[in-house]
């Protein structure tokens, strides 16, 4: 069943608050609205984030000051090699004053859920998040727990090549809608660090722009933002021309073809307009569909870049113009 298409004063004041909370995280992520705009708009795709790049840059930083400024429940988990997947879920122990098994939650029983460094730890721990970032659950002792909405999941990574780390598997990398790269900032906004940075922690200051029922509702209106047949085949043919371009051992899942509808749904909400256009897909196709590629042998050793081979890929497929109802 079709939804109701959101009217004009709605899409405007989702608009409103999304850009509240960009320029909330703004005032400790300097020169990063890009970044922080997707980060929002992965949230309110009910999606999770892979932040990947050097230590230093502000991954931490943006996940914090992003938690921070909506009043909700937030926890931070710190991957290590030792970190148990129990820790990560929850256990069920024995308490002997009542005589009963309780169930003790993990880290990952909140709202946004900040996952630190996660290829420091083994792959059997990274695996106790499948089930919680798919299908906003978990299961400990055959009972299964579900997870409040709205539910995130933002995990850091350094590079692989950096010694002591674990290279997430392809399984765990489809579970995030999009990964984003910092890079280092802009001489300008570099100075500006060192000023708000330089004797406190901005983040420590930082308050609450919106409520935890704020964003629900702003997910709900992002799921009504229309989108015409002609993108969604063009989503669909975007998916095939990955599986059959000859550098791609492996496209992209139908699970990121209904990510990346999800994302460009919140990505036009955020600009005030209640339907998709082509170049919402476009710009999102790089961060959604970019790290769930895998190169054949042979890309490999000619040096093909993942990008590289996404872009040819997309650059294959006719945009769709005029916007059908």
């Amino acid at each position: 069943m079709a939804r109701q298409r959101v009217g004009p004063r709605t899409i405007h004041s989702f608009a409103e608050r999304f850009d509240a909370i960009v320029e909330n995280v703004g005032e400790v992520i300097q020169g990063k609205d890009g970044a922080i705009r997707l980060g929002l708009v992965c949230l309110v795709a009910e999606g999770h984030l892979l932040i990947e790049d050097v230590p230093g840059v502000g991954k931490t930083s943006l996940a914090k000051a992003l938690a921070a400024s909506i009043d909700c429940t937030w926890r931070r988990i710190q991957f290590t090699p030792d970190l148990l997947p129990s820790d990560v879920t929850g256990v069920t122990v024995w308490n002997r004053g009542s005589g009963t098994f309780e169930f003790r939650p993990g880290g990952i029983f909140a709202n946004i859920v900040l996952g630190d460094e996660i290829n420091r730890a083994s792959p059997k721990t990274q695996s106790a998040l499948l089930e919680a970032m798919e299908e906003r659950q978990v299961t400990v002792d055959s009972t299964t727990y579900h997870l409040e909405r709205p539910f995130m999941v933002i995990a850091t990574q350094n590079p692989i090549e950096h010694e002591g780390t674990y290279p997430l598997p392809e399984s765990q990398l489809d579970r995030f809608l999009m990964r984003l790269r910092m890079g280092y900032p802009a001489r300008k906004s570099e100075i500006e660090i060192l000023d708000t940075h330089g004797t406190t922690s901005v983040v420590d200051d930082l308050g609450p722009v919106a409520s935890a029922a704020d964003v629900e509702a702003m997910i709900e209106v992002a799921q009504a933002v229309h989108v015409a047949p002609s993108l969604k085949a063009y989503i669909v043919d975007l998916a095939d021309a990955t599986r059959r371009h000859p550098d791609l051992g492996l496209g992209v899942s139908p699970r990121a073809a209904l990510g990346l509808q999800r994302a460009a749904r919140s990505q036009a909400a955020s600009v005030s307009r209640d339907y998709v256009v082509p170049d919402d897909i476009k710009a999102l196709a790089g961060p959604v569909l970019e790290h769930r590629l895998a190169l054949t042998p042979e890309a490999q050793m000619r040096g093909v870049a993942r990008g590289e081979a996404l872009d040819e890929a997309v650059a294959t497929v006719p945009v769709p113009t005029g916007r059908s109802t």
